[in-house]
């Protein structure tokens, strides 16, 4: 048997297994946030990457689906922990989760009726809800775009997303939360998107 035949096979094996591998732990991650999951899923998704970047040739049949499958698996539910882990790493416990997937930030202003001098009015709100739906959308449009060829869309997405928080964005609490979870996200899609189009080019 040829050598070049026998060294694919093996790659594409070390591929798979470690694909597979990297998406079962970013789903174990996402249901279950633990650490552990998210690093070995990183060290798997690293795995991936190498043996993806050292194939020859085309896919063999019918494992392309599988890797587009299992890369945007990884790429969703694991950008997700990835990002959870960052920002747990960065700001640990210094804000309070809010009720509907946002975090609670204190306004200081002074009333327009009272008197200069007067001390500011604490006002309590949520803001950055539904960070966890946006981020799933964030990263099926981030992978599916570099998957797909068109990694310029990696602008459009990033600019809708922050269009959208702008207003939100003006606690300092909000805005550090917004950028690490945001890059922490976008680069773990980019990684198991990066996979698939190695692969599968």
């Amino acid at each position: 048997m040829n050598l070049f035949v026998i060294a694919d096979a093996i790659t594409w094996s070390a591929l798979l297994l470690s694909l597979i591998a990297a998406a079962v732990l970013s789903i174990l991650a996402a249901r279950q946030p633990r650490r552990g999951f998210v690093w070995f899923a990183t060290g798997s998704l690293g795995i991936a990457m190498l043996a993806a970047a050292t194939t020859h040739g085309e896919a063999p049949i019918g494992l392309a689906p599988l890797v587009v499958v299992l890369g945007l698996a990884t790429a969703v539910f694991g950008g997700s922990a990835a990002a959870g882990t960052a920002l747990d790493l960065a700001m640990g416990s210094a804000v309070s989760p809010g009720l509907h997937g946002g975090i609670i930030v204190t306004d200081r202003r002074v009333d327009a009726d009272a008197a200069a001098g007067a001390r500011p009015v604490e006002r309590r709100r949520e803001v950055l809800r539904g960070g966890l739906t946006i981020g799933v959308l964030e990263r099926i449009a981030s992978a599916g775009a570099i998957i797909a060829g068109f990694p310029e869309a990696l602008a459009i997405v990033v600019a809708i997303k922050g269009v959208g928080r702008f207003t939100e964005l003006e606690a300092p609490e909000a805005r550090e939360r917004f950028i690490i979870g945001t890059f922490a996200s976008l680069i773990w899609a980019c990684a198991a998107a990066l996979v698939v189009h190695l692969a599968i080019r």
